[in-house]
């Protein structure tokens, strides 16, 4: 067993650095609806949620090894491959949270890993049939999985709750929201801080720390679940405004039945070694929750740029993993210039950030967003989708003015 050297030793920071910007992007997918419903303070809710992220982390090494030994042929692949992937990962990832976007960190990562493995060595070092049945599948049928499940869930729980007192049911939808919540959160741990674990142990296998197919070692299934807590505890306050607020209006029996759906996509995901998207699954889930309930409004603007996102990630973080590995290839020199220029393409996001910041204390205001009227597809679901569960209208409410006759006009007086 060979020892850690300084390059395989920089590529370990980066991947938990990855790893870091993975849990603040990815802290709306647990707890945006927990806290736009009002379930769980801002600051309470990433703490929770930090706690399951790291306990989820050692949970299972299934989607790691897919990682590790599915993605890319692990022979003749250097670990300069495995840097210049996370610095197109890193890159999209603070882009897309600048612009508030709930990207996936996962196909950001795939796609950095494709585009530098391909710079490399070739096509022939990507396992085409892992890409599709592992990563792209899972791409499209997640969303729709989780969005059908919490439409259908959330016009049950309505129906079922149509006349019981909103008040009576309050508590009930708040402690099913923050148990809800938990599951997310542990299975965000289960299925994203893996990823990190499979390509810290790829880097060590190209590294010859360790040999082909091991398994995440004990330290490193720790690093990354730490290096995720923390960046879930510090909150993505951007992408929790928009997953909470600007996808749709949802009131608390909407974000339990999102959040159950979502939970459970995942964790199923996770026990079949699926590497899919929890941001996918969890917007699909927030709009298929705003579908349910009549009235909701799916604010299509959003979820449109959401949309072009997702579709951009894979080959927008692989141009970039390419234009990396291109420069890493060049020896000593290209590799500092590479590490440069992450360095200075964080430090200029960060600063824009700071123009228009986004904390705890304004995640709930959303500028404009609620005047969005809504459209088509909305207003046809919304037409067969039942009434919102809430106490009857009070008999005064019920009462029909009838207007009195008109006044007779005043007669002339006579002299």
């Amino acid at each position: 067993m060979e020892h850690i050297t300084l390059l395989l030793g920089i590529v370990i920071v980066t991947a938990l650095v990855f790893d870091f910007t993975n849990g603040f992007h990815d802290t709306a997918n647990a707890m945006a609806t927990t806290i736009s419903t009002g379930a769980l303070k801002p600051k309470t809710a990433v703490a929770m949620s930090a706690v399951l992220n790291l306990v989820g982390a050692f949970l299972s090494v299934e989607v790691a090894k897919t990682i590790s030994g599915g993605l890319i042929n692990e022979e003749g692949i250097r670990t300069e491959v495995i840097f210049a992937a996370l610095v197109g990962a890193i890159l999209w990832n603070l882009l897309t949270w600048l612009l508030g976007l709930p990207s996936s960190s996962s196909h950001a990562l795939f796609g950095g890993l494709i585009g530098a493995a391909v710079m490399s060595a070739g096509w022939s070092s990507v396992n085409g049939s892992t890409v599709i049945t592992k990563i792209l599948i899972p791409a499209v049928a997640a969303p729709l999985v989780a969005g059908l499940a919490a439409m259908l869930a959330t016009r049950l729980t309505y129906r079922l709750s149509n006349r019981v007192d909103v008040k009576a049911t309050a508590k009930g939808y708040r402690a099913g929201q923050i148990t809800s919540a938990g599951l997310v959160s542990l299975a965000h741990g289960t299925n994203d801080a893996q990823k990190t674990m499979g390509i810290i142990t790829l880097a060590l296998v190209t590294g010859g720390v360790i040999a082909p197919g091991s398994n995440p070692p004990l330290w490193v299934i720790v690093s990354a679940g730490f290096a995720i807590a923390l960046g879930t505890y510090l909150g993505g306050w951007r992408i929790i405004r928009t997953m909470g607020k600007g996808l749709t209006d949802l009131a608390p029996p909407q974000g339990f039945a999102a959040q159950t759906s979502a939970a459970t996509v995942i964790l199923a995901s996770s026990h079949l070694g699926f590497s899919l998207s929890t941001t996918q699954s969890c917007s699909g889930a927030v709009m298929g929750s705003g579908l349910g309930r009549k009235g909701g409004v799916v604010r299509w603007s959003t979820a449109t740029r959401m949309f072009v996102a997702w579709g951009l990630t894979l080959p927008a973080a692989g141009l970039v993993g390419a234009g990396a590995e291109f420069l890493t290839k060049q020896g000593t020199w290209g590799i500092v210039l590479t590490g440069a220029l992450l360095i200075a393409g964080s430090a200029v996001i960060w600063i824009l950030s700071r123009r228009q910041p986004v904390t705890f204390d304004n995640v709930n205001d959303v500028d404009g967003a609620t005047a969005e009227p809504a459209g088509v597809v909305t207003t046809a679901m919304a037409s067969v989708a039942p009434p919102p569960a809430g106490p009857l209208a009070a008999a005064d409410d019920l009462k029909t003015t009838i207007p009195g006759p008109d006044a007779e006009p005043a007669r002339p007086a006579t002299v």
